[in-house]
């Protein structure tokens, strides 16, 4: 098999990093030229590839040439500006902004789910946002036995799933109690130290977040599934990392639980933790979304409810990303 050539957009930043990483301990393809690329202020540092530095390079537009994949890890608007030019290098981009999710020509893809869509691309796949990922994987071992109608989910978002200034800011804040000083507020609206926040992203005239439109607009548009009710509550939570989600399910059928706990067991990247349940520590630096307290909804004869946890620089970010690279070019590189 051919080795893949693939460029990592935006390597600097915490997902950049763990894009490289998940890389660094794929075994069953062929990874040939990586390339890191970042803001002209990180040129020339450098980030350690299987024991040997790579130099960053200050991105431009030729800086796609010769690649046959760009893992993007930067905001909308960069990854708005870059596309055009990776497409025209010929390389494909797998995004982890929001720029293209809901444009209906671009694939939205999480592979054990919708693997089909990957080969639809023309030139830009989506990856989903981490809490959709997450929540995702966790039910849809349950849609594939019967479809689910209706969702009620509840976050619960660490803060590095703001970036490094949302994980610096919960140390900072707490060093600041500690100290008798006064709190100081800039990545979230209000202090997050031993608290928590209902919002992520701003609200719409609905009264919904950001974060909770995402995850409804993208778990229809993942499951093919546009009639799916879903209604979600996003909480920034004081944990360093891990997203932690409560489910609530409806079917179509009494999924019987013991065929429920059957198929998410048995389903790949979801790993069912009954000892005693998942949690954000216990999670953290793993691939798969673990699922537990499954049991049946006491107000609804097929609703079942759920907890799971999942790391989102991994499954909900990178490994999701290269997961998708590696479904492409394994059937790709076979033709």
């Amino acid at each position: 098999m051919k080795a893949c050539r693939i460029a990592i957009l935006g390597a600097t930043g915490a997902v950049g990093r763990t894009m490289l990483q998940v890389l660094e301990e794929q075994t069953d393809w062929e990874i040939g030229e990586v390339r890191l690329l970042a803001s002209p202020r990180s040129a020339g540092q450098t980030l350690l590839f299987k024991g040997q530095p790579l130099t960053l390079e200050a991105v431009t537009e030729t800086s796609f040439e010769g690649m046959d994949v760009v893992l993007g890890a930067v905001e909308n608007e960069l990854a708005k500006r870059w596309a055009p030019w990776i497409v025209k290098a010929g390389a494909v981009f797998v995004d982890n902004s929001s720029a293209f999710r809901l444009d209906p020509g671009v694939p939205l893809v999480i592979p054990q789910i919708n693997a089909e869509d990957i080969f639809k691309h023309q030139g830009i796949i989506a990856n989903p946002n981490c809490a959709t990922i997450i929540a995702l994987m966790a039910v849809a071992p349950i849609y594939r036995l019967s479809r689910i109608t209706r969702m009620i989910v509840s976050t619960y978002q660490a803060v590095s799933g703001a970036g490094a200034a949302g994980l610096a800011e919960l140390k900072r804040q707490i060093a600041q109690l500690e100290a008798g000083q006064a709190v100081s507020a800039e990545a979230f609206p209000v202090q997050i130290a031993y608290n928590l926040i209902p919002q992520i992203g701003g609200f719409d005239e609905q009264g919904y977040s950001a974060e909770e439109r995402k995850l409804q607009d993208e778990g229809r548009k993942i499951l093919h599934d546009p009639a799916l009710k879903i209604s979600c509550t996003c909480v920034r939570v004081p944990v360093l990392r891990c997203h932690s989600e409560s489910i609530t399910l409806e079917t179509e059928r009494a999924v019987n639980l013991e065929e429920a706990r059957k198929a998410i067991a048995e389903a790949e990247g979801v790993r069912l933790n009954e000892q005693p349940y998942p949690t954000p520590l216990a999670c953290t630096d793993q691939n798969q979304v673990e699922v537990g307290r499954l049991r049946r909804d006491c107000t609804h004869e097929k609703g079942i409810a759920l907890w799971c946890c999942g790391d989102q620089l991994r499954k909900g970010a990178a490994t999701n990303a290269v997961e998708i690279v590696r479904t492409w070019w394994q059937k790709q590189a076979a033709h």
